[in-house]
């Protein structure tokens, strides 16, 4: 299954009141595992950049002055993303900031129905703690040293790290590399099998078989049947 890991940058907190789009990160994953294909973007807002805001993502006025509008990008943005499902956290913060930027220049907004939001399966498997990206990286031993600044790129990369071990995925592809590996060790069909203790009893009786030998002796001379059935048993020994 393809997912997109995605994580935006702004101007500020709310798009109703004049912030803006500044930088989406995507990372691919298929069948929880990274693909290494990624959509990275840098966006002029057409507005100024807050010294607040710079503080957080260090992305200032100057720097994308010089870089695309939305309406510039978007197609190759829906492109990447397509109709998969969209791991984001906290995606009510995200996805309210693309889908503003959707709406103004009339383009269909995304349904909240794609998202996968990772702060909230956060909260469900670790309830009364901070559930931050940095405290997740820090809780599943995930090396965020790189996050000096946020960057959608970055935090979108290591989101997709998060998502895995989140949802006990990691641990899943471990099991199975490592009974891979023990299978692989004395090569492909040599490696010892485990066996039953009780050997399950045939659900196909005696009186099965016979009424199947009844059934290919109206078949013709040779049916091929024959090679394969096995013969019958013995008859049991007469009382004394």
């Amino acid at each position: 299954m393809r997912e997109i890991v995605l994580d935006t940058e702004t101007t500020g907190l709310d798009p109703l009141r004049g912030d803006r789009l500044v930088e989406i990160g995507c990372v691919e994953i298929f069948n929880r595992m990274p693909t290494g294909q990624t959509y990275h973007v840098y966006i002029n807002p057409e507005r100024d950049m807050p010294a607040e805001a710079f503080a957080v993502h260090g992305l200032s006025t100057e720097f994308l002055a010089s870089k695309p509008l939305f309406t510039e990008v978007v197609d190759e943005f829906l492109a990447f993303i397509g109709d998969t499902p969209l791991v984001i956290h906290n995606a009510s913060f995200d996805i309210s900031f693309i889908n503003a930027e959707l709406d103004r220049i009339k383009r269909k907004a995304i349904p909240k129905d794609r998202l996968v939001d990772t702060l909230l399966l956060a909260r469900r498997k670790h309830p009364g703690v901070s559930n931050r990206l940095d405290d997740l990286c820090s809780r599943y031993q995930i090396d965020n040293s790189r996050r000096t600044k946020h960057g959608a790129l970055l935090d979108a990369e290591l989101l997709a790290e998060v998502y895995i071990d989140l949802i006990g995925a990691r641990q899943s592809q471990l099991i199975l590399a490592s009974e891979t590996s023990d299978a692989r060790a004395g090569g492909y069909g040599d490696s010892p099998r485990r066996q039953r203790e009780t050997p399950l009893v045939a659900r196909v009786s005696e009186a099965d078989r016979e009424a199947h030998r009844a059934f290919i002796a109206t078949l013709g001379d040779k049916p091929i049947w024959n090679d394969y059935l096995p013969p019958p048993a013995p008859a049991a020994a007469p009382a004394a």
